[in-house]
C-alpha cells in the first residue's frame, strides 16, 4: 500500500501531532518522550546521511564520517531516488532549494 493511502488511517494523529507542535524545543521534547534513544539515534543518523547524499557525498566518506552502515546508507539513497520525497522536502524546508555545506553550518553555529 502506497504510504499517501494509509493518511486517513488512525495512525495520523501522530502525524498531526508533529505537524502541531511550534518550535524545535518542542518537537525535540515530543519525540524523546515519543522514542527510545536508539530509536532517536537512528533516526538522526538516516537524516544525516540524506543530507550528505544529498550535497554528494560518496558512499564512503559518508560511512566514514557517520559510522552508518552501507545498507543504511543505500536504503536512504533508495528514498532519496524513488520515494516520497519526504527527505528532499524536509531538507529543503530547512535549508532551502540548495544543499547547505557543512563549512556553511558550523560559520551558523
Amino acid at each position: 500500500m502506497d504510504s499517501r493511502n494509509k493518511r486517513s488511517d488512525k495512525n495520523s494523529e501522530l502525524y498531526r501531532a508533529i505537524t502541531a507542535l511550534d518550535s524545535l524545543d518542542d518537537c525535540y521534547d515530543f519525540l524523546v518522550d515519543l522514542c527510545t534513544q536508539p530509536e532517536l539515534k537512528a533516526m538522526e543518523q538516516r537524516y544525516e546521511v540524506a543530507r550528505m547524499l544529498d550535497r554528494g557525498m560518496i558512499y564512503s566518506d559518508i560511512l566514514a564520517e557517520t559510522s552508518a552502515s552501507s545498507a543504511t546508507i543505500s536504503r536512504v539513497n533508495r528514498c532519496l531516488h524513488y520515494g516520497t520525497d519526504g527527505y528532499k522536502l524536509a531538507i529543503s524546508r530547512v535549508y532551502g532549494d540548495g544543499a547547505q555545506t557543512k563549512e556553511t553550518e558550523e560559520a551558523e553555529q
